[in-house]
């Protein structure tokens, strides 16, 4: 009952812990194996937009995944994109999250110098 999470209910605790566990402890978006420092737990849809801490609205994700999926900033997402391995489909999901949050998705050719 005791989190080091301040201002998240028990629901979000309970159900990012069962997430985890139900995902075998993998990003749900690179399918990775996440050590307990690289995991976060993303709202699908945003808290802000009326996203729930409900189960089915969270997703265990790599921490510089989840970073890629609010980033609004092109330097540190090509920083950020170099660390990941270069697969469309992995682009995909990230741009398919980014939409539900609201923020463009990334255009990787446009990345490119």
């Amino acid at each position: 009952m005791k989190s080091s999470l301040p201002n998240r209910s028990v629901e979000y605790l309970d159900n990012r812990i069962s997430r985890y566990s139900m995902k075998m402890g993998k990003c749900e978006i690179t399918g990775e194996y996440l050590h307990a420092s690289d995991v976060h737990c993303h709202h699908y849809v945003p808290r802000n937009q009326g996203g729930l801490d409900q189960f089915q609205n969270l997703r265990i994700l790599h921490k510089d995944i989840h970073r890629l999926i609010h980033m609004k900033d092109i330097k540190k997402i090509k920083f950020y994109l170099e660390k990941l391995p270069q697969n469309r489909s992995i682009l995909d999901k990230i741009n398919q999250y980014r939409k539900v949050c609201g923020v463009g998705g990334i255009d990787a050719s446009s990345l490119e110098e």
